[in-house]
């Protein structure tokens, strides 16, 4: 009886399950990228009015899937939102790297608000592990080296994104299409999958050495 509140409190910050859910799993992140896929290599074997129909196409089909299923369809219908902005950009201009420019613009906008939110000193790295990891709680305002790391790591975020988004532009400056297709899938999961893991390490770490220093 006194250990099942302890063992729900341990199971509560379970960030993988929580982000599981925020992506919608595995197959979240997948069915999220195969419409970009989809687009990249149709649009390098045929043209661009053939890709961004199939590119659409597919999206609506993984909507239409998760519907019959009887699935949560938020994940999908963001994803079919962002291919709809480039597709709608790309027919409307004939360019086949417009597809991209959606993405892009949000890469710089997210980068940008990352490091700004560090300058006002509410690092949004910290906000957003209190929303998905702690249940809303915001305990680690009142801990000064959370809040040190929180700023180091939304720092860190928001130069990757912003790197990151800056090769796509060049490549997007550069008329540079198909690699620029190359690119939004390289970077696009890897280096977040990357920065989150590096994100729970370093956060845990912390959490973890406070008690002990409570208790020394």
């Amino acid at each position: 009886m006194t250990t099942q509140p302890e063992d729900d409190e341990e199971r509560l910050p379970s960030f993988a399950e929580q982000m599981a859910d925020q992506l919608g799993g595995w197959r979240g992140l997948v069915e999220s990228s195969v419409p970009v896929v989809v687009f990249v290599f149709v649009n390098i074997i045929a043209d661009l009015n053939p890709a961004l129909i199939a590119s659409v196409g597919v999206a609506l089909a993984i909507a239409a899937l998760r519907l019959i299923q009887r699935r949560p369809i938020r994940h999908a219908l963001n994803g079919l939102f962002g291919v709809g902005v480039g597709a709608f950009i790309a027919w409307r201009t004939g360019d086949e790297k417009d597809f991209y420019l959606p993405g892009i613009l949000y890469g710089i906008g997210y980068g940008l608000a990352l490091l700004l939110s560090v300058a006002v000193r509410q690092p949004l790295v910290g906000w957003i592990w209190s929303v998905i990891v702690a249940g809303g709680k915001s305990e680690w305002r009142t801990d000064p080296k959370l809040i040190r790391l929180f700023s180091r790591l939304t720092v860190l975020w928001g130069v990757v994104w912003l790197a990151k988004v800056g090769v796509q532009a060049a490549l997007y400056l550069a008329d540079q299409d198909t690699a620029l297709g190359i690119a939004r899938l390289v970077l696009g999961y890897p280096p977040y999958l990357l920065l989150l893991a590096f994100t729970v390490w370093a956060v845990r770490r912390v959490t973890k050495s406070v008690p002990e220093a409570a208790t020394a």
